[in-house]
C-alpha cells in the first residue's frame, strides 16, 4: 500500500534529514522532489499545489525544537501538511438515530461497492455489536441481489430479499420497515452501479436518498483509480450529500494519489479504506497512522487493533498456559500460529504496520509475500499423523519423502519447514518465564514510545 509514494518520499526527505540548517535553497530542491513524487503518485495537481505551499510556507524561517535536527523538523511538517490533506482525524461513522439506521451505499460499477456492504455489516456486527440488515437496491443486476445474499450468510447478518421486478424506493422502504419491526439497529441499502456517472443513475439515485434519508451516504471508489476517484467523487457528492467515502482495492494501489486526493477535492472525509478480497478487509481511515505509514515510521497502533480483533485470545491464552507448564511448543501449535497469521493478512501485512520496514532491500521483502508459502506449510503440517506433529523430532529421512508425496511438496520445503519450526521452538523457550523482555534486548529492538513490556 503507498509503496512506489513512500520510496520515493523516504529518498526525497532522506537527504535532507541530516541539514544542519534549513535554507530556501535546500527547502526549495527538496521541495521540487516532493512534488515530483506526489505527481507520479497521480495526487490530482491542485492538491500537490496547495500541500507543496503549506510546506514551504511552515518550512522558512521555522523554529527548531531543540530534540529535532531541521531535518527532522521539516519531515514533522510533511507529516503534519500530509495529514491535513487526507483530513487530520478519523471521523467515525455516525449512528446516532432513531433505529434503525440507515447507510446508503453508492458508486460505480466494479469499485466494489457490493463487497464493501458485506465488510462494513461484518465490521458494525462484530466491532460495535450492531444489529444490521442488508437490502440490494440493484434491480438491473440479479448476480448483484444473490451475491449481496451470499455475503449476508456468510458474515451472519440478515439478508432483505428483493427482485429485479421490484422499484429501488420500494425495495428500500420494505426493508426499513421490517428492520423497525424486528428492532435492527442498521440498515444498509447497496445501489445500482454504472460503468459510468449518467443522469439517469443520478436521478434515480437522488430520488432513492429523498425517500429513505440515510444517516450516510458512502460513495465506493476505487484507489487504482488515482486521482479519477476523486474526480468521480466529487461528481457524486454534487448530486447527493455524501457523507464519507470508502477507497477499496488500496492493497493494490503502490501510488496513493486517491487517498491524497478525495478530501480535497470532495470536501468529504475517507471512512474506511478496503484492504483485501476478505470480509474482514475493512480498516477505518485514520490520515495520521496512513500519513506515518506514507513516510516510513509505521503504524504500529493499527497493528496492535489488529491483533486484538483478529486474534484468537482464548488460543493465545492456551498456548501461553501450555508453555508455562513446560510442555513444548509443538507443530499442531506452529499451525496455529501460521493460520492466526494468515487472519492478519500474513506476515507482509504485518511488517508494513512496522516502522522502517520500507527500507528493508526487496529481496527481503521478496521472502515475506507469503500467502503461498503459508498455505504451503500448512499444508506440510497436515500431512504429518498426530504423533508426528506432537513429537517432530520423529520425522526422519522415510517420513519426509511421505510427508512431501502426502502435500505435493519437494524435500527441501519440508526440510525448510522443521527449520523454521526449530526456530520458533528456540523463541518460544525464551519467552517462557518472563524472557520475552531479554529477547527483544537482545535482537537490539526498542518498544515504541510510551509502551511498556507487559509484567
Amino acid at each position: 500500500m503507498f509503496q512506489n509514494l513512500s520510496e520515493r518520499l523516504n529518498q526525497t526527505l532522506k537527504n535532507i534529514s541530516g541539514r544542519g540548517r534549513l535554507t530556501e535553497d535546500n527547502i526549495k530542491d527538496t521541495l521540487r522532489e516532493v512534488r515530483m513524487a506526489l505527481l507520479e503518485a497521480d495526487v490530482a495537481l491542485p492538491v500537490v499545489r496547495e500541500f507543496i505551499n503549506k510546506v514551504r510556507e511552515r518550512a522558512v524561517g521555522t523554529e527548531v525544537s531543540k530534540s529535532l535536527t531541521p531535518g527532522q523538523a521539516f519531515i514533522k511538517i510533511v507529516r503534519t501538511e500530509m495529514e491535513a490533506a487526507m483530513g487530520e482525524a478519523n471521523e467515525a461513522l455516525n449512528l446516532a438515530a432513531q433505529p434503525p439506521a440507515v447507510i446508503m451505499m453508492a458508486g460505480l460499477q466494479g469499485a466494489g461497492k457490493t463487497t464493501s456492504v458485506g465488510k462494513l455489516a461484518k465490521f458494525l456486527k462484530e466491532r460495535h455489536k450492531k444489529s444490521v440488515l442488508v437490502v440490494s437496491a440493484d434491480v438491473y443486476r440479479p448476480a448483484a441481489i444473490k451475491q449481496l445474499e451470499t455475503l449476508a450468510t456468510d458474515i451472519g447478518v440478515e439478508f432483505f430479499p428483493s427482485s429485479i421486478d421490484q422499484k429501488p424506493v420500494a425495495i428500500a422502504n420494505a426493508a426499513i420497515d421490517h428492520a423497525k419491526k424486528k428492532f435492527f439497529d442498521v440498515v444498509i441499502v447497496d445501489t445500482a452501479g454504472r460503468l459510468h456517472v449518467d443522469s439517469d443513475m443520478m436521478d434515480e439515485i437522488k430520488a432513492l436518498h429523498a425517500a429513505i434519508s440515510p444517516v450516510e451516504t458512502l460513495f465506493t471508489v476505487d484507489a487504482m483509480t488515482g486521482q479519477d476517484a476523486a474526480n468521480t467523487a466529487k461528481a457524486f457528492n454534487d448530486a447527493l450529500p455524501l457523507t464519507g467515502v470508502i477507497l477499496t482495492k488500496v492493497d493494490g494501489d503502490a501510488r496513493g494519489g486517491a487517498a491524497l486526493s478525495i478530501r480535497h477535492i470532495t470536501g468529504k472525509p475517507i471512512k474506511f479504506l478496503g484492504v483485501g478480497e476478505k470480509t474482514d478487509a475493512l480498516e477505518p481511515f485514520h490520515p495520521d497512522r496512513v500519513a506515518s505509514r506514507i513516510l516510513g515510521m509505521g503504524d504500529v497502533l493499527s497493528l496492535i487493533e489488529e491483533v486484538e480483533a483478529k486474534v484468537d485470545r482464548q488460543q493465545a491464552e492456551k498456548l501461553a498456559t501450555k508453555l508455562k507448564k513446560g510442555e513444548g511448543f509443538d507443530l499442531n501449535d506452529f499451525r496455529d500460529q501460521l493460520q492466526q497469521m494468515h487472519n492478519m493478512g500474513g506476515m507482509m501485512g504485518m511488517l508494513e504496520k512496522l516502522p522502517g520496514m520500507n527500507q528493508l532491500p526487496a529481496d527481503a521483502l521478496a521472502q515475506v509475500q507469503d500467502n503461498k508459502i503459508t498455505r504451503q506449510m500448512e499444508a506440510i503440517i497436515n500431512s504429518m499423523t498426530p504423533k508426528e506433529r506432537a513429537r517432530p523430532d520423529l520425522i526422519k529421512g522415510s517420513r519426509k519423502k511421505r510427508i512431501a508425496a502426502g502435500s505435493g511438496t519437494q524435500l527441501q520445503d519440508v526440510n525448510r519447514l522443521l527449520k523454521q519450526f526449530t526456530q520458533m521452538q528456540k523463541m518460544m523457550k525464551k519467552m517462557k518465564g518472563g524472557g520475552l523482555k531479554k529477547m527483544m534486548r537482545s535482537m537490539g529492538g526498542k518498544m515504541p514510545p510510551g509502551m511498556k513490556f507487559p509484567r
